[in-house]
């Protein structure tokens, strides 16, 4: 039998390539992804995958080309631009949903245009996907990496068991901080890394996440609109319409 063909783009990751090993088939920053068929359109309605919270992985797996990558191995920034440009492919670049005009609180419907979402990349001298900063307080240099669907993917399993034993207080942060830390002055030893997490001061935990977030690719859901006159810039919001537009 002939192997199958599909009609396919290969697309721009905001990463440029740079957090990924070098032997990686994204190292080039680019990624071949195919349109959606009623295959994929059959992933999207199927309600044990809604309810299990995979839906999208599968979806996106399922529309990745290039050969030996999987949703796992995408930073996050880079899976991100690869579902809007999944969704561009599929039912075109208009997304209509409903906003909030964050001055005056009025819920208004408004067409976006997420072909002309902007990336915002990795820049500078990246070695792989390392990063290194001094904390304000402490002085204690810190090396973190940028996490990969498989890490969220294990961190949510993680807080999802803790919910599951009644804990009082989930540990969102501090579990997501000892799965990015990768070693402090040097020691990479787990203990180490756990015992710190728990006891940075709070200077230093908002420093560390603020560089964290100025290092992570994406793809900027934001744009400006108008709302009464007014030119205002809202959070574009990912509702059911997103993957499962109206008829």
């Amino acid at each position: 039998m002939a192997d199958k063909q599909y009609h396919s783009e290969i697309i721009d990751l905001p990463s440029k390539g740079k957090l990924y090993p070098k032997d990686s088939p994204l190292k080039d920053g680019k990624i071949e992804i195919k349109y959606m068929t009623a295959r994929e359109e059959d992933i999207l309605t199927s309600q044990n995958l809604i309810k299990k919270g995979v839906v999208i992985d599968r979806l996106l797996d399922s529309l990745i080309l290039t050969k030996g990558v999987k949703t796992d191995d995408l930073v996050l920034g880079d899976k991100n631009a690869v579902m809007v440009a999944a969704r561009v492919l599929a039912y075109g670049p208009e997304y209509q949903c409903e906003v909030t005009d964050p001055t005056t609180g009025k819920v208004i419907t408004h067409t976006f245009n997420l072909a002309e979402c902007p990336f915002k990349t990795t820049e500078g001298d990246v070695s792989e996907n390392k990063f290194e900063v001094t904390l304000p307080v402490s002085k204690q240099k810190v090396s973190f990496k940028l996490l990969t669907g498989k890490e969220e993917r294990i961190i949510e399993e993680e807080l999802k068991n803790l919910r599951k034993v009644g804990s009082e207080v989930t540990p969102e942060l501090t579990t997501r901080l000892r799965h990015t830390i990768v070693s402090i002055d040097g020691d990479d030893t787990q203990t180490l890394k756990n015992e710190f997490v728990q006891n940075m001061l709070s200077r230093d935990s908002l420093f560390l996440r603020g560089e964290i977030s100025k290092v992570s690719p994406d793809i900027e859901l934001q744009q400006e609109i108008e709302i009464g006159g007014e030119v205002v810039k809202v959070d574009i919001p990912m509702t059911t319409n997103f993957f499962w537009p109206s008829s």
